[in-house]
């Protein structure tokens, strides 16, 4: 908030009141953060910072009275209907020409019952955090800009945490979110839900924002670590905010029964000192039941929705494994036959890669080996020919076949292509196994 006249303040609350005032405060802003962007951004005409600096007035306002006034029984609401007088008198004030009135909202102006009944009326439906997805998510940004944007605004995440989890300078990210909000705003992008056939299309462009999101949360490019849970933990918030708010699509359902599946995976991945544990050598007792069932639940409501998409497809592979409770039990011919589905719908070389996999595993390492082969003779395929992922499946089929000098020579190759330390590491393990045969 800006400084104006200077005003008595309110005495000082007690600590340990304050404490747990704004620890409700934190759990209030967790849980309607993007909701309460969105609609303030709505109310300021698609300004994501008068948005976002209008609710920080309002959390400072919170800091302040709470201790003194008690938890509102409409936190959320209260907060939106002090956000919504600051917009309104940074308005009049910019008339004006007059910055002293910016500090009324804070300092004393009363929020009573009926304010807050007045703003609830205008606040609390989901659409406002769709239509902020959407926005941050809008075609007319670049893919960086979408995820940065949408870790930013929808999620809150910082500028420093979003550039970490990157591995890219604090500074440039901060003016990649900076340019996007400028976008937004100089553009007159519409903070709106589109319909028909061109929700669809943009749906899909909001889906992968929060896969590319996931996945360097769950596999990170680069990095020592093998993951990175607080952007994993975004991606997963975002997806089961899209699948509240849109419950009969099934891609969205589809997305988030895959992440799901995924994430449930995560305390088996690593082992105590940070190496990677293969999925068929994890310690399933390990894997997060409760996140298996929730997502099994999402799968099958896509299912009965009739959804046979990318996302759809790629829970169900997913799936499979999570339904084995050992790497034996595996099904890898429903593996592959979900793959030729989903590689009908989506040819690109990381599925035909990770197909091949799997027909290593269903077939053998011979017909492993001529799927690997067919992907590198493949021009629309050579970026995933030219991959760690490819050079240590190749590895992989070589070692099984007995064919230790190619395997090592795959494995040199597959370390060279590789960004993190932690899959660096695992190669490496891999290629000393190796060195003797």
């Amino acid at each position: 908030m800006t400084g104006g006249a200077s005003t008595p303040g309110p005495p000082p609350a007690d600590p340990a009141r304050a404490g747990a005032h704004a620890r409700a405060l934190q759990a209030t802003l967790a849980a309607s953060r993007a909701e309460l962007v969105g609609a303030l951004a709505r109310r300021a005409g698609g300004d994501l910072f008068v948005a976002e600096d209008a609710l920080g007035d309002a959390l400072s306002a919170a800091l302040q009275r709470w201790p003194l006034e008690g938890v509102p029984d409409r936190p959320a609401a209260w907060l939106f209907a002090v956000a919504v007088r600051r917009i309104a008198d940074g308005r009049r004030d910019a008339a004006r020409a007059d910055d002293a009135r910016a500090a009324r909202v804070g300092s004393g102006t009363p929020i009573d019952d009926d304010m807050v009944r007045d703003a609830r009326l205008d606040f609390g439906s989901d659409d406002d955090t769709l239509r902020l997805v959407f926005a941050c998510c809008h075609p007319a940004l670049s893919p960086e800009a979408r995820v940065a944007l949408t870790l930013n605004a929808v999620q809150g995440l910082d500028a420093s945490a979003i550039a970490a989890a990157f591995l890219v300078d604090v500074g440039a990210m901060q003016r990649r979110i900076t340019r996007a909000k400028q976008k937004i705003r100089d553009a007159g992008i519409e903070f709106a839900v589109p319909s028909g056939l061109e929700r669809d299309a943009r749906m899909l462009d909001v889906l992968k924002v929060v896969e590319l999101v996931f996945n360097e949360g769950y596999a990170a490019a680069r990095g020592a670590r093998l993951d990175a849970p607080d952007l994993a933990g975004s991606a997963l918030d975002t997806a089961r905010s899209l699948a509240r708010i849109a419950p009969d699509e099934p891609e969205v359902l589809g997305l988030l029964a895959l992440i799901l599946f995924s994430h449930a995976r995560r305390a088996a991945r690593t082992g105590r000192d940070g190496s990677i544990v293969l999925l068929a050598d994890q310690d399933r007792a390990q894997w997060d039941r409760a996140l298996i069932a929730e997502g099994s639940r999402a799968l099958a409501r896509a299912v009965s929705l009739g959804g046979d998409g990318r996302y759809v497809l790629r829970a169900a592979l997913s799936a499979e494994h999570a339904r084995a409770s050992t790497a034996a039990e595996t099904r890898w011919d429903r593996i592959v036959a979900l793959y030729d589905r989903l590689l009908a719908q989506e040819p690109s070389g990381v599925v035909a890669l990770n197909r091949a996999v799997a027909v290593g595993e269903a077939s053998g390492p011979e017909a492993m080996l001529g799927a690997l082969d067919a992907i590198a003779r493949d021009r629309d395929r050579m970026a995933a020919a030219r991959s760690h992922y490819f050079h240590a499946a190749r590895a992989d089929a070589l070692t099984r076949l007995g064919r230790a000098g190619d395997a090592r020579r795959a494995l040199v190759a597959a370390i060279a292509a590789a960004h993190n330390g932690a899959e660096r590491a695992e190669l490496s393990r891999r290629l000393d196994a190796l060195r003797d045969q």
